[in-house]
């Protein structure tokens, strides 16, 4: 019985690890209402008056050209109209940012 017990703990850990791993994304903050429009330096006004208004910030990843909530708003305020690295864990389509920091010339 022990051993089922371990081994059926190894195989849950197995399953749960890969969702606990944490990831990086290279994208731009921008709103949500312009989405992969706003992925630009040039729409940092845009993006700063539309989440002024209420509109979510969430980062465009040009590699899935997808777009990604964020769980820490105000951090992303920072870096509207920037290329940022978020670094978190990601469900769905959110992610629970670690840290977002500019990216770098190569990313």
């Amino acid at each position: 019985m022990s051993r089922f017990i371990t081994v059926a703990v190894i195989a849950c850990m197995l399953l749960i690890a890969p969702a606990l791993r944490a990831d990086e994304w290279i994208g731009w903050i921008t709103d949500e209402h312009c989405g992969a429009k706003g992925a630009a330096e040039g729409h940092k006004s845009c993006a700063l008056k539309c989440a002024e208004g209420g509109a979510a910030l969430v980062l465009y990843n040009a590699a899935d050209k997808k777009l990604y909530k964020l769980s820490d708003q105000a951090a992303a305020k920072e870096h509207i109209g920037h290329k940022v690295k978020v670094e978190g864990t990601i469900e769905e389509s959110t992610i629970t940012v670690k840290s977002i920091t500019e990216a770098t010339p190569e990313s």
